[in-house]
């Protein structure tokens, strides 16, 4: 299983905003310290912001921050919301036209592995993810 590179980034953005505190940072900065793609980070923060992880402040000094502590930030949530499904295999999907399927007992076996594995991230928040602004290559703020 691999999650997608949107869910990556926003778990990602989501750590980076925490390490700031109460700063507003920039989609801008945060793409630079992860060498990945502005306009995909913007269809993140997008997403982020609308679901009320993030707060969005516009103009020439925008940015954004956090809108939650990151103790109140589900991992499992946020991967809810960014992936665009857990279907494991076909016979998860609603399309699905694997000829063992009515037999086959490996979907009861991945389905409860990947209960399990959300099982695990819904008891993790953000907060047990906190990294400091050295952990990012920057200085800390004085």
């Amino acid at each position: 299983m691999r999650l997608t590179n949107f869910s990556d980034y926003a778990l990602r953005v989501l750590m980076y905003a925490a390490a700031q505190r109460e700063r507003l940072i920039t989609i801008e900065e945060t793409a630079q310290i992860y060498d990945i793609s502005r306009n995909h980070l913007m269809k993140v923060v997008n997403v982020l912001t609308r679901a009320g992880y993030l707060k969005a402040v516009r103009g020439r000094t925008g940015g954004f921050t956090l809108a939650r502590r990151p103790d109140r930030i589900r991992i499992g949530a946020v991967l809810r919301l960014t992936e665009p499904d857990f279907a494991l295999v076909e016979c998860f999907s609603a399309d699905n036209h694997c000829l063992i399927a009515p037999t086959c007992r490996l979907r009861g076996v991945l389905s409860e592995a990947l209960a399990a594995f959300v099982a695990v991230l819904d008891r993790h928040t953000l907060g047990d993810l906190l990294l400091h602004p050295e952990n990012f290559g920057l200085q800390p703020a004085a």
